[in-house]
């Protein structure tokens, strides 16, 4: 197993708060990079994903899934929706979400400096992967991408379904990101799959940090558009995106979106007898 030595104390966890059973951090940007780079710099191996409510709810839902993300070093909360929760239910002050696409910028904006290795696992296709990897060391200078792969899609059509990889597939897969030298992997396939992914390769894989970041990869390539930033400080960003990709998106919002918020008030209703 590839898993890196330790060569110093692991670093400390941001606090957290409970949401639907599952652990989120409650700190801002900077606050995760510098653990970020903490767990890189004493070689702590661990995986961290960025929340949305679909994620939350089929965690839920399916005992793998709430495995893989009960097993995540770290829970960021992506959505505005789980920090409204978190401060709605009393678990904690989070004074922001923390954005998966964003929290990518600002480890690539530190990275071009402190010269951390990056490896890109994900995206549409290897094409987007130049893309994005271009669009990364134009905006950062001195940014040290190591390597990157897509992972083959149902049909081996762009932007279809991830399909498993086989044992074979996966064994190169291993051997590439080991022997590149990657000190944090990006993880852009989506959720759940991202999660299961990482919680299933972790002990296979040296570099100290994985980090799901769901769709950034296409938002930073350029291949999709980011709704506004007010939409986000608002929790509207989910319409934006529908609008947008209403075929491959409308399902899971239908579902989530109304079984969260009812969840959440079940939560909150029996918090409320709790007091009386």
């Amino acid at each position: 197993m590839a898993v890196p030595a330790k060569v110093s104390a692991s670093p400390q966890l941001p606090p957290r708060g409970e949401v639907l059973g599952i652990s989120l951090a409650l700190c801002d940007y900077d606050e995760a990079v510098d653990w970020i780079e903490a767990m890189v710099r004493t070689r702590t191996p661990g995986y961290a994903t960025a929340a949305a409510v679909h994620l939350v709810m089929l965690a839920a839902e399916d005992p793998g899934v709430r495995t893989a993300v009960q097993g995540a070093s770290l829970v960021l909360p992506d959505g505005q929706p789980l920090v409204w929760a978190l401060r709605a239910l009393g678990r904690g002050m989070i004074r922001s979400r923390v954005y998966g696409p964003d929290l990518m910028l600002a480890c690539c904006q530190r990275a071009a400096v402190s010269g951390t290795r990056m490896y890109l696992y994900g995206g549409r296709s290897e094409a987007a992967l130049v893309t994005l990897a271009l669009e990364l060391r134009t905006r950062y200078p001195g940014i040290q991408i190591v390597g990157a792969s897509s992972p083959p899609h149902v049909g081996g059509a762009p932007g279809a379904p991830y399909r498993e990889l086989s044992e074979e597939e996966e064994r190169r897969t291993v051997e590439e990101i080991n022997g590149s030298g990657a000190e944090i992997v990006w993880v852009g396939t989506g959720q759940p799959h991202q999660e299961l992914w990482m919680a299933r390769m972790r002990s296979q894989l040296a570099a100290p940090m994985l980090v799901g970041v769901g769709a950034a990869f296409d938002f930073h390539a350029g291949l999709v558009a980011q709704a506004p930033a007010w939409m986000g400080r608002h929790g509207l960003e989910w319409a934006f995106r529908l609008a947008r990709e209403p075929r491959r998106l409308w399902r899971r919002y239908l579902r989530c979106n109304p079984r969260f918020i009812y969840a959440v008030a079940r939560e909150l209703a029996a918090r409320e007898r709790g007091r009386r």
